[in-house]
């Protein structure tokens, strides 16, 4: 029998016992005042996020993958973190992604029984053939999801990285991690639902460990995204005006440059920063590692 006592977020609340007696504005302004500590909480856990985020750099940079591992809400999050850098970075998708315990069908709907399932962690991340130059971040509000514990253990045994998000201290995946990040956000508004506080701190956490490994890999500049993909309309807007406020040029020269670019934003940058050809440019990207501050001083 799954012990669950002593847990930070399966204790009550004793704020929000009269919930149910307000009116929509009162729940709601309880609530909000519940989700202010969430950043408090991450704030203690900075240290940790920043080790992360060197740690998953390295790795990735010598061609590792991201894989976030969870059940529920959490796995959902990470799932969630992981498919936006595509997009947004241009990380294809075979690097990032998120295993979720009972497969994609748990994106939509609740698998019974699929979190405590250790084998099939083990199974999972040998289908995707882990590696020991991977990262397995492990996302659990309890801290003990048997699921997502053993996914940890299994990193460790192939050698991979191994990073706990949870909201519970002294955790058994804290304990198993390599690198543990644990925002204590305490008891949730609803007691149990561990999608509100406990969710919105994973969610941030996650943002941060992904956005600073692609800051520190050099997919931004100065705080654009300039690995963006223009897939649609709104994002080729997005990506002229981007190139026109980064590099002064008028509107209609941001948007010839990107077309002759091949609707790559970096290369764009660099051509009218530095006044060379598409060429010169995807040249000194590949010698920059795709900085663009840098390709830039190398095109000129």
């Amino acid at each position: 029998m799954v012990n669950i006592d002593g847990l930070t977020t399966e204790t009550v609340n004793e704020a929000t016992k009269n919930i149910d007696q307000l009116d929509a504005l009162g729940i709601v302004t309880l609530i909000n005042q519940e989700d202010k500590k969430v950043a408090q909480a991450i704030e203690k856990e900075l240290p940790n996020v920043a080790r992360a985020v060197d740690a998953v750099a390295e790795r990735f940079k010598r061609g590792g993958r991201m894989i976030y591992c969870g059940a529920g809400t959490s796995g959902r999050m990470g799932t969630l973190d992981a498919v936006e850098l595509t997009p947004t970075y241009s990380v294809p998708p075979e690097r990032a992604f998120g295993l979720l315990a009972g497969g994609e069908r748990a994106m939509y709907q609740a698998i019974e029984g699929a979190e405590d399932s250790e084998e099939l962690a083990v199974e999972d991340l040998k289908r995707v053939a882990l590696t020991s130059d991977d990262c397995v971040i492990g996302v659990a509000a309890s801290g003990r999801t048997p699921y997502t514990l053993a996914a940890l253990k299994y990193a460790n045994e192939i050698g991979a990285l191994s990073v706990s998000v949870t909201c519970n201290g002294d955790s058994a995946m804290a304990e198993e991690a390599q690198i543990s990040i644990a925002p204590v956000v305490g008891p949730e508004v609803i007691s149990g639902s561990t999608r509100m506080k406990s969710g919105t701190a994973q969610k941030m956490v996650l943002n941060m460990i992904s956005t600073g490994v692609m800051v520190r890999l050099g997919m931004v500049y100065q705080n654009y995204m300039v690995h963006v993909q223009p897939t649609n309309e709104k994002l080729v807007v997005r990506a002229e005006r981007m190139i026109s406020q980064i590099t002064g040029a008028e509107r209609e020269e941001a948007s010839r440059a990107l077309k002759e670019s091949g609707m790559a934003v970096p290369e764009a940058i660099v051509m009218i920063s530095a006044g060379c050809s598409l060429d010169q440019a995807e040249e000194a990207l590949i010698k920059a590692d795709g900085k663009v501050r840098e390709a830039i001083e190398l095109a000129k």
